[in-house]
């Protein structure tokens, strides 16, 4: 049996829970459903005596993650969480950060702690593992890095705290050691199998690369950004409806599923294009992808008064999550509401009724299916996107 790794930073993460308060006054109602989200995921994903949590509730000490890109290490026994669904409890709290500044206490109190225990500085350039370092070396990610690089920018962009960009400028530099020629371009999967270039890598790969210009004003970033957005664009958009497709391996052959992250992060792609440079062309992308993603990832429900409305499928909630960042992205240059009101009413449904006792979600907004297993990932995805609805309808009450 393996001995858990107890991090030595377990008193802080404890104090910083028990010390944590929230801002004075009365809070918008989504920040408060965000942090209770969260409040759910440290009471019932922990691991007792450090900053790192479980990947599912109830934990299962014989499940292994069907993610990974290693039938090796999928084998081994995971106490822990991998850091992809880990890193979803990071983008929820800099989410809220930016409504609610005084969850910094918990970010760099219990979230950056444990998100460290996955940081690899032994292999160039330094990363972040898909496991914790305590255990033998695991495959690092680039979109895994990825996810974290954005939010890293979007806690300076909210705090102008430079040890934030300093994290997401090294994730970068490693982000640029998976770029290259093969196929015109684009960024890998997964640095120790170089078998397929994903849109999962790529569409976030240039938001990152345009969030990290508006952070520095470094043309580089800018000319990655664009260059990302087109080798995407032009490689695996289906023309058929402007959604997008999953991944293109060596050999020239298009894995044809399509999920709503991928698309939706060319719509929030195409949208800071749009900002940053006043090219219509990138706007008019951006709005037939999210046109496509409201028909396909979007479904009729009718409420308990007899009212319809449309809701975000079940499937995949984080997937979901991901999308909504594209389409607040595109809300805030067109003003067009559809799209995020949708959201919403997807959220404001799922709160009554796919809420457990416990404070954790199912995976489906409706209630209608409801999972034995609540993963750790669609937890952190919930809490996001409260968060995010905040910002959009700072008012509500």
């Amino acid at each position: 049996m393996r001995i858990p790794y107890i991090s030595p930073l377990a008193g802080l993460c404890i104090l910083a829970m028990s010390s944590c308060t929230g801002s004075p006054g009365e809070k918008n109602p989504y920040i408060e459903k965000a942090e209770a989200v969260m409040h759910a995921i440290y009471s019932h994903y922990s691991v007792p005596g450090s900053c790192l949590l479980r990947e599912n509730c109830p934990f299962d000490d014989g499940y292994r993650a069907g993610y990974l890109a290693s039938e090796e290490q999928a084998s081994r026994p995971n106490p822990y969480s991998y850091l992809w669904p880990f890193s979803g409890t990071l983008s929820a709290a800099a989410s809220i950060v930016e409504s609610d500044p005084s969850y910094l206490d918990t970010l760099s109190g219990r979230v950056l702690p444990g998100l460290e225990e996955y940081y690899d500085g032994k292999r160039e350039p330094h990363a972040y593992s898909s496991y914790v370092k305590s255990a033998p070396a695991s495959d690092r990610f680039y979109d895994d890095n990825i996810w974290l690089g954005i939010d890293f920018t979007d806690l300076y962009l909210a705090t102008s705290d430079r040890q934030y960009l300093e994290k997401a400028e090294m994730i970068w530099k490693f982000i640029e050691s998976g770029i290259d020629d093969v196929l015109g371009g684009g960024i890998y999967w997964c640095e120790q199998k170089k078998g397929s270039k994903n849109t999962c890598s790529n569409a976030p790969g240039s938001v990152f690369a345009l969030k990290l210009y508006k952070a520095t004003g470094d043309r580089h970033y800018l000319d990655q950004g664009k260059k990302l957005y087109e080798w995407t664009r032009n490689t695996l958009v289906d023309t058929s409806d402007f959604l997008y497709f999953d991944n293109i391996n060596l050999d020239g052959k298009i894995q044809t599923w399509k999920f709503a992250y991928n698309s939706g992060q060319m719509v929030q792609a195409g949208a800071l294009l749009y900002s940053l440079t006043g090219e219509e062309a990138y706007l008019e992308d951006a709005k037939k992808t999210a046109k496509s993603c409201y028909d396909y990832f979007f479904e009729d429900y009718t409420a308990d008064d007899g009212s319809t409305f449309r809701i975000m499928k079940a499937g995949n909630t984080w997937f979901n999550a991901v999308m909504v960042r594209g389409l607040i992205e595109l809300y805030r240059i067109d003003g067009d509401s559809t799209y995020v009101d949708a959201v919403r009413r997807s959220l404001d449904t799922a709160w009554e009724k796919s809420r457990t006792e416990e404070g954790l979600f199912n995976d489906d907004c409706s209630g209608r299916k409801t999972n034995e297993t609540k993963w750790l990932l669609v937890q952190g995805a919930m809490a996001e996107m409260y968060a995010r609805m905040a910002s959009v309808y700072p008012d509500a009450r």
